[in-house]
């Protein structure tokens, strides 16, 4: 008895973890798909739509250049997963080979750099983006996205994960730096490259202060820029259509979780931080 209650309380947690984390979007994806005379909010509202419709991501098609938004990110996102991948790589397997002085001094400086806020350095990016006449180009709202301090650390502690025998038994086949490298390092981190892509991606897709910071022109705009339009006046307060657009900047975030989830997990059991 003792047994059953313990699991049924296991189960009831997770049951409760489950609904605050999905229920709210959930609640915004059935909001998206509410008829024009169904009520959001009060006593009428009611939790499933009683009237079906993908109305709402027609009028949002027809009332902003989504395809723009959609492709703008789409660059940033891209651009943010292949210079994560490829500096936290280098950066990584130098930081887990013996041998050189300051390895460790390197180490601790990328975590302290985690400890600051974005908010804390945003002044002198934007000086900087300025100063190299990059302000309302996609390549000004990529660049201090280009590398992550925790993608690094990410990668050094699935170098270090790989035994060394492997490595012994490469050098004496004769591999070099880079054949060991390519050759027996990466494919051994192929969960932690895949946790590196996910976090750039989202990273670089969620974003929001920095792109309205050093965006100006609404060709240039990235989706969650696009969509804070929604909410405006000129638009008029239309709390489905926001849900709305919500649910657009969602949806590949998750089909993209759900699509790498296998590699995603094996990656964060292989790619804990080790000092």
């Amino acid at each position: 008895m003792r047994a059953a209650i313990g699991l049924a309380g296991r189960y009831a947690l997770l049951l409760a973890v489950l609904a605050i984390t999905v229920g709210p979007l959930l609640w915004q994806l059935t909001t998206a798909l509410k008829g024009p005379g169904e009520d959001v909010y009060g006593d009428n509202a009611s939790w499933w739509p009683q009237d079906l419709t993908f109305g709402n991501f027609v009028k949002i098609a027809e009332s902003v250049p989504i395809a723009s938004y959609v492709t703008n990110s789409v660059i940033v996102a891209v651009l943010a997963i292949g210079s994560n991948l490829v500096f936290a790589s280098f950066g990584g397997y130098m930081l887990s080979r013996p041998g050189w002085s300051g390895r460790r001094a390197v180490f601790l400086l990328l975590v302290v750099a985690m400890m600051f806020p974005f908010e804390s350095i945003m002044i002198s990016l934007f000086l900087s983006i300025r100063d190299m006449g990059l302000v309302d180009t996609l390549a000004g709202a990529w660049l201090p996205g280009i590398a992550g301090a925790f993608n690094v650390l990410i990668m050094r502690a699935a170098f270090l994960a790989v035994p060394s025998e492997v490595e012994d038994a490469a050098l004496m086949e004769g591999a070099g730096e880079w054949t060991r490298f390519w050759r027996v390092f990466l494919p051994s981190a192929k969960g932690a490259m895949t946790v590196v892509a996910i976090n750039s991606f989202i990273a670089a897709w969620d974003d929001f202060l920095w792109p309205l910071i050093v965006l100006r022109s609404e060709e240039n705009f990235t989706l969650t820029l696009g969509l804070a339009r929604l909410s405006t006046s000129s638009f008029g307060v239309d709390d489905k259509l926001v849900m709305t657009g919500s649910m657009i900047s969602v949806i590949p975030v998750v089909v993209l979780f759900f699509l790498a989830q296998r590699w995603f997990y094996r990656g964060v059991e292989s790619g804990a931080v080790k000092m």
